[in-house]
């Protein structure tokens, strides 16, 4: 195979498609503008760098479609995921990895293929010719947008992310804070004390709130609207729609019994995760946020434990622009005025580090196996990466097109199962036998060159 796959982005899609393609025999350039040029969010030129959570969230592959993505890629050799579970970090159930490790690992495995080379130069036109993916992410270029909505004769829709802030644990009162995941959840001791957690009263709470909506915030720019993806919403968005919505969001006191004070339930809880092996970073899960740098640190020492909190990262805000993929791409997520060029991960439309390294897996694949000549089956729709891919290239209502989480909604329904939240266990199980089966199937359909490893 002589052809060429050029890879426009190194990221979670961008890394996964590389490393599918090039394990089909296609030879492969990624083209990765880090560390040459640099943006917002990015702290490294590693490839695979992960900008927000450090969390591939639930590993549950039989009662969750995120779990059930962590199977699928499994199944098909997939790079991100195998590195992510070999950097895993206690976190109570979900995939949580140390970032940098992780990074690092992904970084080695692409620059040591042989069929991999890496260029890092920016990207600013949509070639006419040759196989291209461009998976440049929630951080796409201002050139590379333009020409892109140039081509799709659109303006990119767009809204924005929010990154948690990061605490170094030694600065964190274990005397105020304890070591817990929310009903004891893991397998193991670790497991089950994956979280720290740091407990609220209700004046405490109040005055927390108070100060969150009285904090100065990241201003746009002229232009720019607040469009936020209700995944991902800053904490002072969230406590602007109502006082208690933290405390039944990311700050609900369920499920967790502070040591300190066993007959005192708290009227909130802030969680921390871990954030690198050593256990000596932890992310605030959920505190994604805007506000700005000097305002951060004076709202989140209010918390009880953090009161001397030394801050490793502080939270931040990014655009994320993002295609109206139902209009503009084909069901092998081509460009449809453009054939030669494919889109993956999160510009497609997909939310959360897992679908965008989904959506760079088939990608790879397809990109690959048309380079060979033989086509790939259609991916099916009753699997995770099928139904996701379904949704954003056809699925979905072109008019209010918004990014999106892989969830059982955007699965075809089973007959014969019992509704509601009483049969949900029965409806999950039957939808991740089903996906699998179906998945495993269209693995072995394809040509020994293109099989999974």
């Amino acid at each position: 195979m002589t052809e060429e796959i050029h890879i426009v982005g190194g990221g979670m899609a961008g890394s996964e498609a590389a490393w599918q393609a090039a394990n089909r025999g296609c030879r492969v350039v990624i083209h990765e503008m880090r560390p040459e040029r640099g943006t917002f969010a990015h702290k490294t030129g590693n490839l695979g760098e992960m900008v927000c959570s450090n969390s591939f969230r639930s590993d549950d592959h039989e009662q969750n479609a995120v779990g059930l993505l962590h199977w699928e890629m499994k199944q098909a050799g997939g790079l991100v995921i195998s590195t992510a579970y070999k950097h895993r970090l206690p976190a109570g159930g979900a995939l949580a990895v140390d970032r940098e490790r992780f990074a690092e690992d992904i970084t080695d495995a692409l620059r040591s293929h042989p069929n991999i080379l890496i260029s890092n130069e920016e990207v600013s036109t949509l070639p006419d010719d040759g196989q291209w993916i461009v998976a440049t992410g929630p951080l796409t270029s201002d050139a590379l947008g333009q020409a892109i909505a140039r081509e799709t004769g659109t303006t990119a829709l767009a809204f924005f992310d929010a990154i948690a802030p990061i605490v170094h644990a030694e600065s964190i009162d274990m005397d105020r804070a304890w070591l817990q995941s929310r009903y004891d959840k893991g397998e193991t001791e670790e497991e089950r004390r994956a979280y720290i957690n740091c407990p609220m009263d209700k004046d405490t709470y109040e005055a927390f709130i108070d100060a969150l909506l009285a904090a100065d915030v990241t201003e746009f720019h002229d232009g720019e609207t607040a469009g936020y993806f209700d995944g991902c919403l800053p904490i002072e968005v969230m406590a602007a729609r109502g006082r208690e919505t933290l405390r039944h969001g990311p700050m609900k006191p369920v499920g967790l019994t502070n040591p300190h004070q066993p007959d005192v339930k708290p009227h909130a809880v802030v969680q921390l995760r871990r954030d690198n092996a050593l256990g000596t970073l932890y992310n605030i899960v959920g505190f994604q946020t805007k506000m700005k740098y000097g305002a951060q640190a004076d709202v989140f020492r209010i918390i009880p434990g953090l009161e001397n909190a030394r801050f490793a990262r502080l939270g931040g805000i990014h655009r994320n622009t993002f295609l109206n993929s139902p209009t503009l791409l084909d069901s092998g997520m081509r460009l449809r005025s453009k054939p030669n060029i494919r889109f993956a991960g999160q510009i497609t439309g997909v939310e959360g580090y897992v679908e965008s390294a989904a959506m760079g897996l088939l990608a790879g694949r397809l990109a690959a196996a048309e380079a060979a000549g033989h086509p790939l089956p259609e991916v099916p729709q009753d699997s995770a990466h099928g139904a996701l891919v379904h949704h954003i290239t056809g699925g979905a209502d072109a008019r209010t097109f918004q990014p999106m989480n892989v969830n059982f909604g955007l699965f075809q329904p089973l007959e014969g199962l019992r509704s509601g939240r009483k049969g949900r266990r029965d409806r999950y199980k039957a939808y991740t036998d089903r996906a699998k089966a179906c998945w495993s199937d269209w693995l072995a359909a394809q040509s020994p060159a293109e099989a999974a490893e």
